[in-house]
């Protein structure tokens, strides 16, 4: 069926957008620019901040373009004298009643608000008054909360609420006293907050952040006992190099060891070795229980925001979790056992540092389960920009840098732990392993079929040792949480699959699984 088009003019430029587009989509599709802060394709479309606002011929007022449809005929103009003065006195007020911190702010340079009022040349600010005091929430090991760089845009809570469906903060107040927080303003450590960190992925400006532990890892690098060891998540090669101003998806991996040992760490070794561990002990553990029909399905372990939301919420699902430990944790462990008896180096010494994308890791790398003979198994977590941090603090010039290669034997990995980070890869790695150990056999790769509109859930079926397993990789924990609302209620005999970050994978079927994100 031939889609229904709108023909409009914007800043007298004639275009054709398709029927129940809005100003804002009309207007990026000219290549014309509208300035937003609450906005948040697909995420929150709300209108809330009015910096996206126009003029329309022949109405009063004006309209906010990211949620005002367009009209056949319809005239607008995004930068009239009217509209230049709305919008800098609406980002003049937001400013007024935001902290004054910019310089030694960690969003500083990368925030939307900063941005705004430079295009606007913000110089003071016109409306000075009372401004809200709101303390600052550190308590959790993954987030920091202050609301004193808030704009109240609601995107963090958008994306909490709609897209994983955790709900864990939301609008709470009148006036004000609005703030964005949580039932009763408890402290996120204490609340259903799983630090999946998509509130801070959302936030405009530095009213959400990681917590940064960087100082600690300088204090041990300066350390001359301290054995310093550094391990890095696939997903930092191709993350760093933004922090740079290299083009997305960059592979750093030679640049980014190269600047690791600047810094001055002893060994760098690569988390896809503890993978390829967690590939191994998943599938043996899943055989294990697909022999003994014993607790399935088997949910993995290997995203500690994943488990930590299943205690929260499906506490009755907790026998079913794998033994394994994350591959971060389990290269950690055999840092502080195998290889430290291997070099002869009291584990004490050692400190373990992981580079995650995922600040959910900082939370798992400090639970009781985590400990050894009362040695943590990694000592501390920083994220990809922490790391981008200390190399600039370093005054290494990143691009610039040579290449360079892991070390040895915890640098290298197989296949396996190459496709944990595509679309159900750990899953298929798993039971690849699983076919192969009872078999002898390999299994071929897993074709996904899309199910459920396209929503985030697709399944497939394999034959493992004459058995027939589907399988289901779910997108988001709201997917997720579609499939294990199924397991509880006994409408399909699932069989999960539990692994990293947002994308969860899972198994169903009369046996078991795993997943990966």
């Amino acid at each position: 069926m031939k889609e229904e088009l709108v023909t409009l003019t914007i800043d007298e430029q004639e275009i054709k957008v398709k029927k129940g587009s809005t100003i804002l989509q009309a207007a990026r599709q000219a290549g014309i620019d509208i300035p937003t802060l609450c906005f948040l394709k697909d995420i929150n479309e709300v209108g809330d901040c009015r910096m996206c606002i126009v003029e329309v011929e022949g109405r009063r007022g004006f309209a906010t373009s990211c949620i005002q449809q367009v009209e056949e005929g319809m005239v607008v103009h995004t930068n009239t004298p009217n509209v230049m003065e709305a919008r800098h006195v609406i980002l003049d007020l937001i400013i007024s009643n935001h902290a004054k911190d910019c310089l030694t702010c960690t969003r500083s340079g990368n925030c939307e608000l900063q941005v705004l009022a430079n295009k606007f040349n913000i110089t003071k600010v016109e409306f000075e008054g009372e401004r809200a005091e709101h303390a600052i929430d550190d308590l959790s090991p993954s987030i920091v909360r202050d609301f004193n760089k808030c704009i109240l845009c609601r995107r963090c809570v958008a994306a909490c609420k709609n897209v994983q469906k955790i709900g864990a903060i939301d609008c709470i107040n009148r006036g004000f006293d609005s703030c964005i927080s949580t039932v009763g303003d408890h402290s996120l450590n204490d609340v259903n907050c799983t630090f999946c960190g998509q509130c801070i992925e959302a936030c405009p400006t530095g009213a959400l952040h990681e917590k940064e532990t960087i100082d600690e890892v300088w204090m041990k690098l300066k350390d001359p006992e301290s054995y310093v060891i550094v391990q890095t998540a696939p997903a930092v090669r191709v993350a760093l190099g933004e922090e740079f101003d290299m083009p997305i998806g960059t592979n750093v991996t030679g640049k980014m060891i190269t600047a690791l040992k600047r810094l001055g760490f002893d060994k760098i070794f690569d988390t896809n070795t503890g993978a390829d561990f967690t590939i191994m002990e998943e599938a043996n553990e899943f055989i294990e229980r697909f022999l003994e029909k014993d607790h399935l399905p088997m949910i993995t372990s290997c995203s500690p925001g994943w488990v930590r939301y299943i205690e929260m919420n499906y506490p009755e699902l907790l026998p079913h979790l794998s033994t394994c430990k994350s591959p971060h944790q389990m290269l950690g462990a055999l840092l502080k056992t195998y290889y430290a008896k291997k070099e002869g180096i009291d584990p004490k010494n050692i400190y373990v540092v992981s580079v995650m994308p995922c600040i959910a890791k900082k939370f798992e790398r400090q639970r009781n389960e985590m400990k050894n003979e009362g040695l943590f198994d990694v000592d501390n977590v920083i994220t990809t920009r922490e790391l981008s941090r200390m190399i600039k603090q370093a005054n290494i010039e990143f691009v610039k840098l040579e290449e360079n290669k892991f070390d040895h034997p915890m640098g290298e990995a197989t296949g396996a732990a190459a496709i944990f980070g595509t679309t159900g890869g750990v899953m298929e790695a798993a039971l690849r392993t699983a076919q192969d150990t009872l078999t002898g056999e390999n299994l071929e790769k897993i074709k996904f079929e899309e199910v459920r509109g396209g929503e985030g859930i697709k399944k497939a079926m394999v034959r493992i040792a004459g058995k027939e397993i589907k399988v289901v990789a779910a997108s988001g924990l709201a997917n997720a949480q579609k499939i294990l609302e199924e397991i509880k209620s006994r409408k399909s005999r699932l069989s999960i699959c539990r692994n990293h970050g947002m994308s969860r994978r899972m198994c169903y079927g009369g046996r078991a699984t795993n997943k990966k994100c």
